[in-house]
């Protein structure tokens, strides 16, 4: 990170130099506190912070959101620096307002979360759920609308059930979903909005068609669904992994396959890397491996075994990875691979270190080493799931394998962190979490739910605001799908405050997690 800009020059002098000179200077400004203050100074610098320095400021300091995208395009850099500043201060306060998003569902189901920037998709069992994403004002958070929910069979037949889904590009119409089923089918579903005849009833119109060439042979279960750029990569219960082209006719030339082998659990997938890779999640002697990509086609043998600490008893699964958080030592690249283990723990890999372990034999890569491993020590249930994001950037999310609990970490500071029990205390497992800048997204086998941390609209000043721009963007009534408080399955929920925003949970600090670091 580079050095912190000391401005010893007065306002006057600073007036003196080029508009271009004083842009560069404000690109090197890290600290909204020197924005502000600048700002303060003249009309001629609100002005120059308020085109150039905000912007900068937000570059530097990245928050990817899918949520928030239509809002921070109508916003403007100012406005959307205001709502990260208001919620990286809920997070380093573990401040935040707890809410399920729907009524729970009659049976257990094993759920799925995909998103992009106009939609939150939930699949439990055989239907799927849509939540679009609104665009509000800078005085509150965008708010999530239920669009409508459909069932893709008339039966509930457990091999119909889906137990794969993500996105795919169409053109940017953010309404395209490849979805895997039970039984090793594959079909391409177009979301169509709510049904014009039905509209009270929220009736999710679809579009399908099979996708033949990817079905799995001999009904083997599709485990794991992963997209990257124009590649789709699929994953089934026994090891068969297959990488192909969106964009080219589905045929078996088109795609490349690999086979692992043993029991298969998670994939993902990264095309943006100047080295391209997929990684595996498995139960096997080496549960998360690394098979390079190259002209579009999977190596068939591992580039990479990523191992696990020396002072950590080797995990015999992995459920779940995603890429590091944004904002950290490693930085925002696609080459941090962070990973949940059936042991408990979760491990971070760069996968650019030099730092190897001893190879269990010379067929095989050395096992690299995690440059950081996360254990909550009050927690010895496995991890199902990963995401990252957060305050700052810099967090990571772990959904349990029981009591609906989620770990929650800082990598600046990792022997902290803290963890919560989602929204009912579900006896279940978080099967899969998103965590964006302010949202923490995540599903049990009984209901979706979310954390947010951004609260109720705020009075107090912000360091970015004026003394006549004083409120900043914060929860509502308009902001969550109502959720029918009295209705079934909601009896023994405690709402939190006098507006009836949040729900009670408990939450509890990590006052003895341990952390490993790779020396």
């Amino acid at each position: 990170m580079a050095p912190y800009l000391t401005i010893t020059m007065t306002s006057s002098s600073l007036l003196r130099l080029p508009t271009d000179i004083l842009i560069l200077i404000l690109h090197q400004l890290l600290l909204v506190e020197d924005l502000s203050a600048l700002s303060k100074t003249s009309r001629f610098f609100y002005a120059l912070v308020n085109e150039f320095g905000w912007a900068g400021y937000q570059r530097n300091n990245p928050r990817p959101s899918m949520c928030l995208a239509k809002s921070r395009a109508a916003w403007t850099a100012k406005d959307s620096v205001k709502y990260d500043v208001l919620a990286d201060k809920f997070w380093s306060q573990f401040e935040f307002i707890a809410r399920p998003l729907a009524p729970p569902w009659t049976g257990k189901e094993q759920p799925i979360l995909a998103i992009n920037p106009s939609r939150l998709v939930v699949a439990a069992g055989t239907s799927i759920y849509s939540y679009t994403f609104g665009i509000s004002s800078k005085d509150e958070a965008p708010p999530i609308v239920l669009e409508g929910s459909c069932s893709l069979t008339a039966h509930r037949d457990r091999r119909s059930y889906i137990t794969a889904l993500t996105f795919i590009p169409d053109g940017g119409l953010d309404q395209t979903l490849c979805v895997g089923f039970q039984d090793g089918t594959f079909e391409r579903i177009l979301l169509a909005g709510r049904s014009k005849r039905q509209a009270n009833a929220a009736t999710l119109r679809v579009h399908r068609s099979a996708v033949q060439p990817l079905h799995l042979p001999n009904k083997d279960l599709l485990e794991s669904l992963s997209s990257s750029r124009n590649m789709l990569l699929s994953l089934s219960a026994s090891g068969r992994a297959t990488l192909a082209d969106i964009d080219t006719p589905p045929s078996p030339s088109s795609s490349s396959s690999v086979d692992l082998g043993t029991r298969s659990w998670v994939s993902h997938l990264v095309m943006q890397s100047t080295s391209p890779y997929a990684a595996f999640g498995t139960s096997s002697a080496t549960p998360l491996t690394i098979h390079s990509i190259t002209n579009d086609r999977l190596t068939p043998l591992p580039s990479a075994i990523l191992g696990q600490a020396e002072s950590v008893r080797m995990g015999s699964a992995v459920y779940g990875i995603c890429q590091g958080p944004p904002s950290s030592l490693w930085g925002s690249s696609p080459e941090v691979v962070v990973s949940g283990w059936y042991n408990g723990t979760v491990s971070i890999h760069d996968l650019r270190s030099s730092s190897r372990g001893c190879a269990s034999d010379s067929s095989s890569p050395a096992p690299l080493r995690p440059v950081l491993t996360l254990v909550n020590s009050w927690s010895v249930e496995p991890i199902y799931s990963v995401s990252s994001g957060g305050g700052g950037g810099s967090y990571i999310a772990a959904g349990w394998a029981r009591h609906s609990l989620v770990s929650l970490w800082d990598v600046r500071s990792p022997a902290g962190g803290f963890s919560v029990h989602a929204p009912g205390n579900d006896p279940s497992p978080v099967y899969s979490l998103i965590l964006e800048s302010s949202r923490l997204f995540g599903v049990t086998q009984t209901r979706p739910f979310v954390l947010d941390f951004v609260r109720a609209p705020s009075t107090t000043p912000t360091l970015i605001n004026s003394y006549s721009d004083s409120q900043g963007p914060g929860i509502t009534a308009n902001t969550y799908p109502d959720l029918g408080f009295s209705s079934r399955g909601f009896t023994h929920f405690n709402q939190k405050g006098a507006d009836g925003f949040g729900y009670y949970v408990t939450t509890y600090l990590h006052r003895s997690s341990r952390t490993y670091i790779d020396s």
